[in-house]
């Protein structure tokens, strides 16, 4: 035995069914987790975002010479005393629009229902009585209040469960206290991890780990600076035209932006069903059109552009598809794991795309045969 091999290595390396049943197996436990406990994990998911996003600027703090508990504590108040400011700022003006809604409804249930009515009125005039009679007139302006009074019973719903959710103990208090420890200790766990790695393939691990942290930090920070410019400026656009909502809608479709044209869709829809309830004339409809196609040109050219450009390689097709997947198999916190977890899959196909295209199995050439084959194989079907 050589004296320079450890023991326990005198026989062979680690197979590549073992290095297998390895990843499987992690991946296997990683799953399981998310199935047995992912009703108490949304803190703590939560909690390493917020550590993820946080650990460059405390980093920051302290090369300049602050300790790294001290860094962890100013960044998590800084963190709280925003967001707080936040809802203290926007808490008054977003029940005062709930109010105004609420008090409205009435109306627009009047209005759905005199719209409705006119345009039976106008099929009944151009397809005959016989076919629209003056029951389906009543029943279509019927059900389009019901529509109405369902869909501001659920926004009701919505917006009170939203300020329940902040009320929650475990999003108050345990977040905030998990991020702080895991900002404070984020350096010794990445050191840890590091050290668990297998010395074969260590320097591939790191690459690829490096890989997976550029792309996934340049979109969730140009992210999350695109979904509040968006909030801001939906908001005070639809304000500005007058509509009754627009605060509640415009931030809204701002802060659903972070799904691809999810936020400027369902933005849109519900600004042109309340502009068709609130103003009498076409005017501020088209307004509010010309609010969300300015939007869509500020986001495409501007926005988009200055803060994520071409730094981040998820496409939008990937990252719809990623959301919508990880809240069908694990709710909310798979949600918010849906786009990490689809950054390390882009990473990890591209790496073995690159493997294949460097390997004999892309690059073997086909045998020379004696006789002369085809420059291209062409497909021919018979007459």
């Amino acid at each position: 035995m050589n004296a320079l091999q450890p023991v326990g290595m005198a026989g062979h390396g680690a197979t590549r069914g073992q290095r297998i049943a390895l990843l499987a197996g992690v991946v296997l436990v990683f799953a399981l987790m998310l199935n047995l406990f992912g009703s108490v994990l949304l803190p703590f998911v939560a909690a390493a975002g917020i550590a993820y996003f946080l650990d460059p600027p405390a980093s920051r703090l302290t090369r300049l010479g602050m300790p790294r508990t001290v860094a962890a504590i100013v960044m998590v108040l800084a963190l709280l005393t925003i967001v707080l400011l936040f809802a203290l700022l926007l808490y008054p003006l977003i029940l005062a629009q709930v109010g105004i809604l609420f008090a409205r409804v009435p109306e627009y249930t009047v209005a759905v229902r005199a719209f409705a009515a006119e345009q039976i009125a106008h099929l009944q005039a151009r397809l005959g009585p016989d076919i629209v009679d003056e029951k389906l007139r009543d029943l279509v302006g019927g059900q389009a209040g019901s529509i109405v009074s369902f869909v501001a019973g659920a926004l009701r719903g919505v917006i009170g469960g939203g300020f329940a959710l902040f009320n929650v103990l475990t999003l108050v208090i345990v977040t905030p206290v998990v991020a702080f420890y895991l900002l404070r200790d984020w350096q010794g766990v990445i050191s840890r991890i590091d050290g668990w790695l297998p010395r074969r393939y260590a320097g591939v691990f790191r690459a690829q780990a490096h890989e997976v942290d550029r792309i996934l930090s340049a979109w969730l920070r140009g992210q999350l600076l695109c979904c509040f410019v968006l909030a801001l400026y939906y908001a005070a656009a639809l304000s500005a035209v007058g509509l009754d909502l627009g605060l509640i809608v415009g931030m809204t479709a701002g802060l659903l932006s972070f799904i691809p044209y999810v936020g400027s869709i369902t933005g849109l829809v519900a600004a042109v069903g309340l502009a068709f309830a609130q103003f009498p004339t076409w005017t501020g409809v088209i307004e509010v059109g010309v609010v969300f196609v300015v939007g869509q040109l500020l986001e495409g050219y501007v926005i988009y552009p200055r803060f994520l450009g071409d730094r981040v390689e998820l496409h939008a097709v990937w990252v719809i598809f990623a959301l919508f997947a990880g809240g069908a198999a694990f709710g909310f916190v798979g949600v918010l794991l849906a786009v990490p977890v689809a950054a390390i899959i882009g990473v990890l196909c591209r790496f073995w795309l690159r493997r294949y295209l460097d390997s004999p199995l892309y690059l073997d050439m086909p045998a020379v045969e004696t006789m002369d084959a085809p420059a291209s194989l062409t497909l021919e079907r018979p007459l």
